[in-house]
This record gives structure tokens, sequence and C-alpha cells, in this order.
């Protein structure tokens, strides 16, 4: 005859359950197991990135390349195009698949996850390689492609915001307004990559 015993099954405790005091594990971590990136951190970063596009706009008007080196800067510039512009295009094509109802969120933020080192490594490049092309920074067009790079620069981390708060929901509804948050982060996305695309083959054959 067997035996039950009176003490209660083991419940998995999760990582932040070991801490006394932490909230809900969805809001210490996210899908991978990591902390999230405090606010601060991204304004930070942002600030950062403001101060790095304003130093490659003085350099561009100080730096004085040879034929051969503008030749292989304008090479880079076109690979590190299509590096930081085909990720974008994957993650945001992604995004309006879930809008859709055709993918999972979960799909979504791990197709982000895996991208989000291309992106920020063609963008770099793009601003560095660019420095090289000796552009017209006095020319109304050639500010506007700059601004929309600041503007790609700063979506890009409100995205990475976005992401993480996107992650907590993968397994409830996720609320309109951040449903809405993320959409239009996306259309800021691809209007701002497209269009400094866009101005940058028209300077190239003013």
């Amino acid at each position: 005859m067997s035996q039950t015993s009176d003490r209660p099954l083991p419940v998995p405790v999760t990582r932040a359950a070991r801490v006394p005091g932490w909230a809900a594990p969805a809001e210490i971590v996210d899908g991978n197991g990591n902390p999230p990136t405090p606010p601060w951190a991204l304004v930070v970063l942002g600030v950062l990135s403001s101060a790095t596009l304003a130093a490659a706009c003085w350099a561009a008007g100080h730096l004085h390349a040879d034929p051969q080196l503008r030749t292989a800067a304008r090479f880079l510039h076109l690979v590190t195009l299509v590096v930081g512009l085909g990720a974008v295009l994957a993650v945001d094509w992604f995004g309006v698949l879930w809008m859709l109802g055709r993918r999972r969120l979960s799909d979504v933020l791990q197709t982000a996850r895996t991208l989000q080192a291309p992106i920020w490594l063609g963008l770099a490049g793009l601003v560095i390689t660019g420095s090289f092309l000796r552009p017209n920074v006095a020319a109304p067009l050639t500010l506007f492609k700059l601004g929309l790079v600041l503007v790609i620069t700063l979506n890009g981390l409100y995205a990475h915001w976005i992401g993480q708060r996107l992650d907590r929901h993968k397994a409830i509804k996720v609320p309109r307004r951040l449903r809405v948050q993320a959409g239009a982060a996306t259309a800021v996305s691809q209007i701002g990559w497209w269009g400094a695309t866009v101005i940058g083959y028209l300077n190239s054959h003013s």
C-alpha cells in the first residue's frame, strides 16, 4: 500500500523571488534573464550619441582625404548602409507581421536582440565613413540628413526602451498604448533610414 506525503510539492523559485522584497520577475529581468537597461543609461547614451555626431560633423569640415581614401570610404559607407538598413528592415518587418497577428511577440523580440549589433554597427559606420566624404555641412539638405541620423539614433534608444516593456507582455495581452508606441517607433525608423538614404544619393549626384 503506497503512502502519500502531507508535505506540499516544491514550487519553482524564480530569479526575482530569491531576493526578498523584489517585485514580480517580469519587472526585473528580460526574456534572457538580464536586467533591463535603466532609463538614465539610455539618456546618457543619447547625449553621447549626439556629441559623437556633432564631433563627426566638425571632423568632416577639417578632414582632407585624398581620392584613394575617399573611394575606400565611399565603399565602406555603402557596406555599412546595407548592413544597418538591412537589419532594420528585418526587425521592422517582423514587427509589422506581429501587429498583423502573423508572428509571435517573442519572435519579434528575439529578432531585435539578434540584429541590434548590426544595426548599431551600421549606423556608427555611416557616421564615421561619412566624415571622409567631404559633405557640405552648410547645405540645407545635408543638415536635414544629419537631423535624420540624430532622430534615427535617439529613436533606436527609444525602441530599445519599448522592447524591454514589450518583453514583459509576452504571455499576456499587450496594452494598446504600448502597441501604438511600438508602431510609432517603427514608422520613425523607416522614415529616418530611407530619408537619409535618399538624401545621401541626391548629394552624391549633385
